[in-house]
């Protein structure tokens, strides 16, 4: 109850109920604080069970006030967690007051966990690049409440919810903000405190966690550790979260700095410049030019397609990632050598040079022929290697070919099938189940029953090197609502893909087919492909443009969940194509392209969002965008015209549609019914992702958004 930031003296200090019904607390008698709930009704203090201090209404048995309602650090079973209260850590283990944590409801009703001290405050969890409903949580209850009962359960108005390790059994528990950022679930076991659950696994993942200027790594051996890098120093031995200071000026004499390579080091968050496709002489000019900049990372990312450049004045949350990655720390050049210099020392192997007689006796003889007969031997299979080695040299440059190896580490993600084994899979290419610009599709059977589409790249003429790293780019994406990437061949002029069968084909195929697909299995179809589109565009590790959305690449599991295909694949397909090719310069198809290919605009993430649009149009309609073309009109006017048809229809209403004018709208093969809310809403989303001006569109994030709050209004 006391402010902890400014404790009371314990030898003096009293708490107690006054007569007019106020809770005081005084300090060598000096009120410190009161509860203010002067009553003219006769109260009681009483300490729950449950470890709540309330204040009562002896008549009517009403809280005036509880104890649960100002926690600290911890919550007990059945204790409300609410909008109104926060967790806040301690500073350390041996001073109690507030400390850098704060565990709490944000404004868009997620709980979440925030570093907040000095010149820096960020959010690291949930994973702060995740959209609310990727990491599993939802935005549209505003009652933000949450408690953990005493079986172990926990539970969140924002859907976050997990069982400790020993749910089940009525124990005494509590919910701990501690010192180093987590969240912990503690049980107490024969007297001592036993964790049951936590929140982050990683401990090197909570930010702030070793200060500014330092280094987290981790081991299951030594656990957590904390260390300054060269050239700096710490500032606190006896608290590590103070991190480190340099021991030179950054800002004065520029000329004299230089940087020294931290490969597989990552400093999250807190960039003051970024840069796309510039050179590592520019990325480390920018640095030098700052007086404020600490370092650089300098990486190849695949999503841009070039190396892109972070300038970093603030180093906090350093870690190693375990992947290639690199950052390039800022020091004075006499720091450098010292670096350099004890690198190679450590890297130098101690050998003496004095020479050691071993005084052994042999007894001599007389060796001659023996001598000339190894002598023989050793030029004839010296020869031999010679022939071998050059031999090998000759076989691999037959069937190296032009392939060019990359100094970049490829790391796929996914098996590498030779073309013989795709041969034995596909059954030498017996079923076809589908084919389209970018290739033909067959089916096949993996060793493990597994049954596969076969996708073969007959327009993919990159090298090797070149398409392992496409493939590198698809192996880092997982989305439920994305096809999965099962391996691939690359084996001479091969480019080929194995994917996940899916059992009910292609969205183009179903809507062929009368009363196939219902309105409930279209309206789940649209959501799932905003999701997966979404992941691309904002929340996969590489950011990716589809560039052909359309109903041919929207595949069909068994229980009709949508996975959006050929992601990714855009700069696999070779882009000199033919006259007669209907892509032309354009990517895409024609019917679902967006007027920023027509008319040579920039190309951004809004030409998978309009191409959306056209796909959901298609999907309540019925009407293909391409189906009624002349071959005199504009590619504009092609794509314009089953837009236009819808407007009309909307405008004709005057005011809001009426399910009459609706059904004028719906696909005629639905014969069942449909749900009016639910459908206006996913005209209003489609329509507003076929506007001409991509500013007017919106994010597949807020597509998704907004089909969520349907299902909410339904």
């Amino acid at each position: 109850m006391a402010n902890r930031d400014e404790p009371v003296n314990g030898k003096r200090s009293k708490f107690s109920l006054g007569k007019t019904g106020d809770l005081v607390l005084t300090d060598a008698g000096r009120r410190f604080w009161t509860s203010n709930t002067n009553s003219k009704f006769p109260v009681q203090l009483k300490l729950l069970d449950s470890g709540n201090l309330v204040l009562i209404h002896i008549d009517n048995k009403s809280y005036i006030w509880q104890s649960f309602s100002s926690p600290t650090d911890t919550i007990l079973p059945n204790q409300p967690f609410t909008k109104d209260t926060a967790l806040t850590s301690i500073r350390s283990l041996t001073n109690f007051s507030s400390g850098f944590y704060k565990f709490y409801f944000d404004n868009d009703n997620v709980i979440k966990l925030l570093y907040n001290r000095d010149e820096v405050t960020s959010v690291f969890w949930p994973r702060p690049w995740l959209l609310p409903w990727a990491a599993g949580r939802t935005t549209y209850n505003n009652s933000r409440f949450a408690s953990l009962d005493s079986k172990g359960r926990f539970w969140s108005s924002d859907s976050f919810t997990f069982l400790t390790s020993d749910y089940g059994k009525t124990l005494q528990r509590r919910l701990t903000l501690d010192v180093d950022g987590n969240i912990r679930v503690y049980t107490l076991n024969k007297r001592r405190w036993i964790v049951t659950w936590h929140a982050i696994s990683t401990t090197c993942a909570i930010h702030g966690v070793c200060g500014p200027n330092s280094l987290c790594t981790y081991s299951p051996e030594s656990g957590r550790t904390c260390a300054c890098m060269h050239g700096y120093k710490a500032k606190n031995h006896s608290d590590s979260s103070f991190g480190c200071e340099p021991t030179f000026d950054l800002t004065k004499h520029p000329e004299n700095y230089d940087f020294i390579r931290l490969p597989f080091v990552e400093f999250y968050g807190f960039d003051s410049q970024f840069s796309s496709r510039s050179t590592f002489s520019e990325c480390k000019k920018a640095c030098l030019d700052d007086p404020n900049c600490k370092a650089i990372q300098f990486n190849f990312d695949q999503g841009y397609g070039a190396f892109v450049c972070y300038v970093k004045t603030l180093l906090y949350n350093g870690f190693y990632k375990g992947t290639p990655f690199n950052t390039y720390l800022k020091l004075r050049k006499t720091d450098v050598l010292s670096y350099n210099q004890k690198v190679a020392n450590e890297s130098k192997l101690e050998c003496s040079t004095s020479v050691i007689e071993l005084k052994r006796p042999y007894e001599e003889k007389d060796e001659s022929g023996s001598r000339k007969f190894m002598l023989w031997f050793s030029i004839i299979l010296g020869g031999i290697e010679v022939l071998c080695f050059l031999f090998f040299c000759l076989i691999t440059k037959r069937t190296s070919g032009k392939t060019t190896q990359s100094y970049l580490a490829i790391a796929t993600g996914f098996k590498r099938f030779t073309y013989d084994e795709i041969m034995k899979v596909s059954h030498k290419f017996r079923e076809e189940i589908g084919r389209g610009g970018g290739g033909i599709v067959y089916k096949g059977k993996l060793p493990d029953n597994r049954v596969v589409a076969i996708k073969v790249l007959h327009d993919a003429i990159q090298g090797e090197a070149e398409f392992l790293a496409e493939m590198s780019t698809i192996g880092r994406i997982n989305h439920m609502n994305l096809i999965e990437t099962y391996g691939y061949c690359a084996e001479g002029k091969h480019r080929i893909l194995v994917y996940e069968y899916m059992e009910n084909g292609s969205l183009a195929s179903n809507l062929l087919v009368a009363n196939k697909l219902d309105w409930l299995k279209r309206f789940e179809i649209a959501k799932g492909v905003a999701k997966g589109l979404a992941y691309l565009h904002e929340e996969c590790l590489e950011w990716v443009l589809h560039c052909d959305v359309k109903p041919h690449n929207i595949l069909l599991d068994a229980n009709y969940i949508p996975k959006v295909a050929d992601f990714g694949l855009s700069k696999l397909f070779h882009q000199n194509v033919t006259e007669d090719s209907i892509f032309s310069r354009i990517r895409g198809t024609r019917g679902y392209i967006a007027p920023e290919w027509v008319f040579n605009l920039p190309i951004t993430s809004k030409v998978d969002v309009y191409s959306y649009g056209m796909v959901v149009l298609e999907m309540l309609t019925g009407r293909s965008p391409t189906c009624d073309q002349a071959i005199d009109y504009s590619k504009i006017v092609e794509q314009k015209r089953l837009v236009d048809w819808v407007r009309e229809k909307v405008y004709e209403a005057r005011e809001d549609l009426t399910e009459t004018q609706l059904m004028e709208i719906l696909d005629p093969v639905m014969t069942e019914r449909f749900e009016i809310i639910q459908m206006k809403n996913l005209l209003r989303v489609a329509l507003q992702c076929v506007e001409e001006d991509k500013d007017a569109r919106p994010t597949m994030s807020e597509v998704v958004k907004m089909l969520l709050d349907s299902d909410k209004d339904y």
